[in-house]
């Protein structure tokens, strides 16, 4: 295991989801049931999954698509989520 390569990825990952919906999201489950360790587990769980349907398809992904225009339609998709927040929220 490359140390810089974890430290870089848990960085990036750690600070793309502090104050995300997900965050959110465990927040309201928590203070609406008061079920600290099943909301932590079940998004626990749900994080881990996630990640593992991102890995599974970069992987796969970055050996029949280049790399540039993953990160194009990747930001592309992006700001249409940004967007479609401010429009809808």
């Amino acid at each position: 295991m490359t140390r810089s390569l974890f430290w870089t990825t848990f960085l990036t990952v750690f600070l793309a989801e502090v104050g995300d919906k997900t965050q959110l999201a465990a927040m309201t489950a928590t203070a609406r049931s008061g079920a600290i360790w099943t909301v932590f587990f079940a998004a626990s769980l749900a994080l881990v999954a996630a990640t593992a349907i991102g890995v599974a398809l970069g992987g796969a992904l970055f050996k029949v698509v280049p790399e540039h225009l993953i990160k194009y339609v990747a930001g592309t998709a992006f700001i249409c989520v940004g967007l479609w927040v401010l429009v809808k929220g």
